[in-house]
């Protein structure tokens, strides 16, 4: 039995999109299941539009992602020549014919179909004349003589047996009259080149499939498996395009969303083991199969993202969310300062609380990374002189016991709840805004043990309270 092999092969024609990255997922998965390999195909025959800038950000999106690819890059433009040598077998073996239609001809063909509301196939004129017939100043193309009669099916490993009217294939063309060669042309040899056993890809390439399938037949190479992922629709329903908002990995990555999270979303977009939601790295590789994909599309649900994204960050060891929150802090916002790292550590078990996103932790230890408090101005107006006297009061009790804890804390606290006839609200307020800059945050306690007793003197201090 032949050792599966899948692939990914995205153009680099723009940045990588969120429906390609589970594509490379799911790929990666089933053969990492079957104990297979999986390679990173680059199609960049659109020389036009290919650019080195997309291939380094598709190979950084699978690596952050933390899909690993075997091998180096197959980067498709370098197999050129091969492609054309299948061309011509196809044209000798007479699977294949020269059509010398002018572009004009083509045009008043699509025209006409386009009068008669009915979709444009190529009228195969050009399929059984004689080369003797030919004109001498028009470079042909090389178009696949399809089938014309009966029926194909696909058995698709998703979808089920898929059956087409093989008249609804027109003889497509494989090779451009410029004498380059086509993206079904292309990907079938490099399919069989590279040996592939599992070709596994969006539902939008099934009539590619069906042309795929007929070059495969034409020159008697093993056909692959295949198997058609629904596509990803937004909330909305509408199919999602590289256009939409969020629709790239740097978009989630920007807010601060974990890798290992927006992966275990992307295994769940569509596919399902029994009513398991959370799924490690191994558990992914050991339970992904492909009966466990669905036929319907599926919706990108931003909620679902944080939703999942929270989970992790409650759940995961502190020493790998450090490690996070210091790669985001240093790529999107200000690279944490190093005598701050130690106490942001310490504090990460309550900054997490509430977090979506690594950003709402950064938001979330503001206060311990500054070191100067910036006051929110609304906020600061609140600081009346019942306020400042709370603080006042606070500083004077809190410069008197020897070590921070909670236990020593809350009768000072208490005490002032009741001297000043008011509730905990009427003196954490007026303290976190002096420590903090704003009303909101975490909780007082958390506050003043995370910033120490050097700080926290320091900032009550501060002439605006006195």
């Amino acid at each position: 039995m032949k050792k599966v092999a899948t692939r990914f092969a995205p153009s680099p024609t723009g940045p990588l999109h969120i429906g390609g990255v589970r594509t490379a997922l799911f790929n990666w998965l089933y053969s990492k299941n079957q104990e297979g390999d999986f390679y990173l195909r680059i199609e960049d025959t659109d020389k036009e539009r290919s650019k080195d800038e997309y291939k380094d950000q598709i190979v950084k999106s699978l690596k952050w992602i933390g899909i690993n690819y075997d091998g180096e890059e197959y980067i498709q433009s370098k197999k050129i020549k091969d492609h054309i040598k299948i061309a011509n077998e196809l044209l000798k073996n007479g699977h294949a014919y020269k059509c010398y239609c002018s572009g004009e001809e083509i045009e008043e063909q699509k025209k006409r179909a386009r009068q008669k509301k009915i979709p444009y196939i190529y009228d195969r004129r050009w399929r059984d004349k004689k080369e003797s017939d030919a004109p001498k100043n028009i470079k042909p193309v090389i178009r696949f003589k399809s089938k014309i009669e009966g029926t194909s099916i696909l058995k698709d490993l998703v979808q089920g047996n898929v059956e087409i009217d093989n008249n609804t294939i027109e003889d497509f063309v494989i090779l451009r009259n410029d004498g380059t060669p086509t993206y079904n042309l292309s990907a079938s040899v490099d399919d069989h080149q590279m040996n592939m056993t599992h070709i596994i890809r969006g539902d939008d390439h099934k009539i590619n499939t069906f042309k795929q399938i007929q070059i495969y037949e034409a020159m008697k190479w093993e056909l692959p498996s295949f198997a058609h992922i629904p596509l990803i629709h937004t909330i909305e329903g509408k199919k999602l395009s590289k256009r939409d908002k969020a629709s790239t990995l740097d978009d989630y990555s920007k807010i601060g969303i974990i890798p290992d999270a927006l992966r275990n979303y992307l295994l769940r977009l569509g596919w399902s083991y029994k009513d398991k939601e959370i799924f490690t790295l191994d558990e992914s590789i050991k339970f992904f199969n492909l009966e466990g994909i669905g036929k319907s599309p599926s919706k990108l649900d931003m909620s679902r993202i944080l939703s999942m994204n929270e989970h992790y960050i409650k759940n995961m060891n502190e020493n790998y969310l450090f490690d996070q929150l210091t790669t985001y802090s240093k790529l999107y916002k200000t690279e944490i300062k190093s005598d701050k790292k130690d106490k942001i550590k310490k504090s990460l078990i309550f900054l997490k609380n509430k977090a979506k996103t690594l950003e709402d932790i950064f938001n979330n230890g503001q206060y311990i990374m500054v070191n100067e408090v910036i006051f929110n101005q609304d906020d600061i107006k609140l600081i009346d002189n019942s306020a400042k006297k709370v603080i006042s009061d606070f500083s004077a009790q809190f410069s008197k016991i020897d070590q921070i804890t909670r236990e020593n804390l809350e009768p000072i606290i208490n005490e002032l709840i009741k001297s000043h006839n008011t509730n905990f609200k009427g003196v954490g307020q007026p303290l976190r805004i002096a420590l903090t800059g704003s009303k909101f945050g975490p909780g007082i306690y958390d506050i003043i043990i995370s910033l120490g007793q050097e700080e926290v003197s320091k900032r009550l201090s501060n002439k605006v309270f006195t």
